[in-house]
């Protein structure tokens, strides 16, 4: 059994997801908007690429049906319902609503996974219902990917801290699994800051940057370990949550 980790989109080729269960990472934000709009009812999230294709698919809908949500460089994309601060999606403002999103680093992780068996989307606040997928999918022996979305494609700390997490505690009292470097890194980085996420988002640049540009509440909802305890599922080009209704 492998589980293996990718510090950026950008380095994943088809090999590393195929027949694996991919999980994608992007802590600040759109991994925790995704769970945090599950949580509060939304139907489903559709991830896309640009905000043009959002602009497209919400065609496909009655207005009233979906919010256009995303942003680019940080700060919400002119003229759609909702930027990407997870205190935004309320369950007032997106139960029963399809949510077409695009982010500057996650939706485009999403898309980078090809052919796996299943692909999830974790961070801090869906912790433990993510591992317990992630612990049944490893005990039947199916290798695992994490793919950290990070920052313009490149290395993040806290979606590496995160992985890290995951791997740390997937792993436990199993001894024949294979790790790969950037797995074993991401467990010292999650080591380092343990539960403090807050000095952890004070030390990465993407935290740094959310705060500068007035985000810095979102980091407080970021930090929340298992505030939602949901398994957002992509398949057939959406995300919805794993559930009675949609049982693996």
């Amino acid at each position: 059994m492998r589980v293996e980790v990718f510090f950026g989109s950008a380095g994943l080729t088809a090999g590393d997801a195929t027949g694996r269960v991919v999980v994608v990472i992007d802590v600040l934000r759109a991994s925790t908007t995704i769970a945090t709009a599950l949580a509060n009812g939304a139907r489903a999230v559709i991830p896309l690429e640009s905000s043009d294709e959002v602009v497209t698919r919400a065609k496909a809908f009655d207005r009233s049906e979906v919010k256009l949500a995303g942003e680019r460089q940080m700060r919400p994309i002119a003229g759609f319902d909702l930027g990407n601060s997870p205190r935004e999606f309320t369950p007032e403002t997106v139960e029963g609503k399809t949510v077409l999103l695009s982010t500057t680093n996650g939706t485009a992780a999403i898309a980078a996974a090809q052919g796996p068996r299943d692909v999830v989307i974790a961070s801090y606040v869906n912790f433990s219902a993510v591992l317990t997928m992630l612990r049944t999918a490893l005990r039947g022996g199916t290798d695992i990917a994490i793919v950290c979305a990070g920052r313009e494609k490149q290395f993040s700390l806290e979606d590496a801290a995160c992985a890290g997490r995951y791997v740390h505690h997937v792993t436990r009292r199993l001894s024949d699994v294979v790790l790969n470097d950037a797995a074993l890194a991401g467990m010292l980085i999650d080591r380092r800051y343990s539960d403090n996420l807050l000095r952890l988002f004070s030390a990465s640049a993407h935290g740094r940057a959310l705060s500068e540009a007035g985000y810095g509440d979102d980091l407080a909802d970021c930090a929340a370990i298992d505030s939602y305890p949901v398994i957002p599922i992509y398949q057939d080009r959406q995300i919805t949550k794993l559930g009675p209704e949609r049982a693996r």
